[in-house]
């Protein structure tokens, strides 16, 4: 008998906290993501821009680009000549700096690296430009020295999923 008067006073209460969350706005929404009008994207090979001089890092991050839109929205990556909106953009920059040295050789140890693009996601259909950033930046660490022995190539390779991941955020709804 307790238990059931227990279940009869919680139930009230939850349906209570719950309409209040909705006409309070608490933070949470039921409205999806990315934009409902949208179901196919195409992203041509992003461009180098000409002060990069590291081979095929645009093939690396295109790759990252369409493996993230295809995990985390409800978009299909297909050709431009299928796809209702594109995502384009280039790699303007890519800065290293030194973070520390190794004390035995005097060699660097860890590096941070920030990739700098520029990307344009844009409406195929009604040619209205849905997302564009310059400058657009994401920071990234990687150890050089033992035992990780990580050059250019793999310490990019998170810096570059980082990157895609925080680009394909940016197409998400605004609120």
């Amino acid at each position: 008998m307790r238990r059931h008067m227990t279940e009869k006073l919680i139930a009230p209460g939850a349906a209570l906290m719950l309409l209040a969350c909705a006409l309070g706005g608490c933070g949470y929404s039921l409205e999806p993501l990315h934009p409902t009008d949208v179901k196919t994207v195409a992203v041509p090979m992003w461009q180098r821009g000409s002060e990069v001089y590291r081979r095929e890092i645009e093939m690396r991050l295109t790759e990252a680009l369409v493996k993230e839109i295809e995990l985390a929205t409800r978009y299909k990556v297909v050709s431009r000549a299928k796809a209702q909106t594109e995502l384009t953009g280039s790699i303007d920059r890519i800065e290293q700096r030194v973070l520390t040295f190794d004390p035995d050789t005097g060699m660097p140890r860890e590096l941070e690296m920030t990739v700098f693009v520029t990307f344009q996601w844009k409406d195929l259909r009604k040619g209205t430009v849905l997302v564009e950033r310059s400058n657009f930046s994401t920071a990234g660490t990687y150890i050089t020295g033992a035992p990780f022995n990580r050059d250019f190539f793999q310490g990019s390779e998170d810096v570059l999923n980082k990157l895609a991941r925080r680009i394909v955020q940016q197409m998400e709804t605004s609120w």
